[in-house]
């Protein structure tokens, strides 16, 4: 067992450094570049996204979708991987986690504009999609779509269910006290509670969730910052020499130019925000949109929020807390943003606690959607959907009592293997991205319903 773990972190850790890195980064600054920059409407997406459509084909709102998308993405990681990433990378990671939620922005408009404009409806009468459709209906390859759905349940297990009922699980074992057998139960009934109810059930409790539990660690982060305010200039200074420096933080960074920074940096901002991964496609498919480039404006503003916020403001703190308290050192791993945290008089370590369970609970939520419209285009059964969610529900209280160190690592290389056959085709099908990108986003036409619609047609 110990030989195949090993085995198990060893793979990870090579897709998840350069080879992985430089495909979807290298994906990102191309997509950028052909789409001419559409993050220039990043205030336009921001808008679209509390901007109501209901006389348009979908599920949910854009909205719910998006609040839906963030559930997914923003997790634990995003407290924890970001000091992880300072601590093994130097403040410089800061930006270069930051760069890839900017150019990760092409990269999602990209891929879940097709998802959209390929969309369909099941034999149920609900719109579905996402690049499994895509991928079989469109460039004819169903053993790959079929390959992408089994990457994607088999991850929806680890890192979106069984990885985050554990955090929870410890958290409330460390902060109350609470066995993790008791917290694990309560979790998963919980979430039984809401994904019993499919689709609008979660985009339901994601709606109200997400910007509450947002806001809250917003505020924390802010309070951090208000603390350590006189030295926030030298924060911002110190991350933009880092980035192209590591060793000019000192902490024993070497390496060579900016290696150790980006590799950490980017590999954290990819992994938080998945952009290319092909999750998010899956809920921005059944999103209420009058054509596919407005909805994909709205779900590519996810990245904004979760890299280029979330995660960036956790950098910064924990980069500011270190100049502030020379005490703490960049070897206290991910332990650094509970220490920065534990600077806000009383409050500290409750609202750190709050935000872990939120993020990890929300993120359960989410993931648990992606696996289930896998499921169903794997199998057409009628039961499968219901077996599915009572097998996801056993593996939430599982994933509080287990150790995870191996399934961890699965989940991590199922992430990296779900995000090549949705690049196969979001790179073979840059050129209709690209096409449509002209006509509705630079021609100001976000506002024209589009004729072509598969959903609409099968309507």
């Amino acid at each position: 067992m110990e030989q195949f773990e090993y085995i198990i972190k060893s793979v990870s850790g090579f897709l998840w450094s350069w080879p992985m890195l430089v495909l979807l980064f290298g994906t990102h600054i191309y997509l950028t570049i052909k789409l001419r920059f559409p993050q220039r409407k990043l205030a336009t997406a921001i808008k679209l996204s509390v901007a109501s459509d209901k006389k348009s084909k979908g599920e949910v709102s854009p909205f719910a979708a998006l609040t839906t998308a963030l559930a997914a993405t923003i997790g634990t990681a995003n407290i924890v991987g970001v000091a992880t990433a300072v601590s093994l990378g130097g403040p410089g990671a800061v930006f270069w986690c930051w760069l890839t939620g900017i150019l990760g922005f092409a990269t999602k408009y990209s891929e879940c504009l097709l998802s959209i404009k390929y969309r369909t409806v099941s034999p149920a009468g609900v719109v579905v999609g996402g690049p499994m459709y895509v991928l079989k209906n469109v460039l004819k390859m169903r053993w790959l779509a079929i390959l992408f759905c089994v990457f994607t349940v088999v991850a929806s297990f680890g890192i979106g269910n069984m990885v985050q009922s554990n955090a929870i699980a410890l958290l409330a074992n460390e902060s109350w006290t609470i066995p993790y057998e008791i917290s694990g139960a309560v979790t998963a009934i919980l979430v039984m509670l809401v994904i019993i109810f499919g689709l609008k059930g979660i985009a339901r409790v994601c709606s109200t969730f997400v910007p509450l539990m947002a806001a809250i660690y917003i505020i924390g982060c802010l309070l951090v910052l208000i603390i350590n305010i006189e030295y926030i200039p030298d924060t911002i200074v110190l991350i933009a020499k880092c980035a192209f420096n590591p060793e000019a933080a000192g902490g024993g960074f070497v390496g060579a130019a900016i290696t150790i920074a980006a590799r950490y940096g980017i590999a954290r901002g990819l992994f938080s925000n998945e952009s290319g991964m092909g999750s998010e496609p899956i809920i921005a498919a059944s999103a209420q949109t009058r054509n596919p480039a407005r909805q994909a404006l709205v779900s590519a503003s996810g990245t904004f929020w979760d890299t280029v916020v979330i995660c960036a403001l956790t950098g910064i703190v924990v980069v500011s807390a270190i100049i502030a308290n020379p005490e703490i050192s960049y070897n206290e791993g991910g332990r650094l943003t509970a220490l920065a945290f534990s600077k806000i008089p009383i409050l500290g370590e409750h609202i750190l606690s709050i935000s872990l369970f939120t993020f990890a609970f929300s993120t359960l939520l989410g993931w648990s959607y992606y696996g289930e419209k896998s499921i169903e285009f794997l199998c057409d059964k009628k039961h499968a959907v219901t077996t599915y969610r009572i097998c996801w529900v056993v593996a939430v209280y599982i994933g509080a009592i287990a150790n995870l160190s191996i399934v961890w690592g699965i989940a991590e290389i199922m992430n990296a293997f779900m995000a090549l056959p949705n690049l196969i085709a979001l790179l073979l099908l840059s050129g209709v991205v690209a096409k449509e990108t002209k006509y509705y986003v630079w021609g100001n036409r976000l506002d024209d319903y589009d004729p072509t619609s598969s959903a609409k047609q099968n309507q």
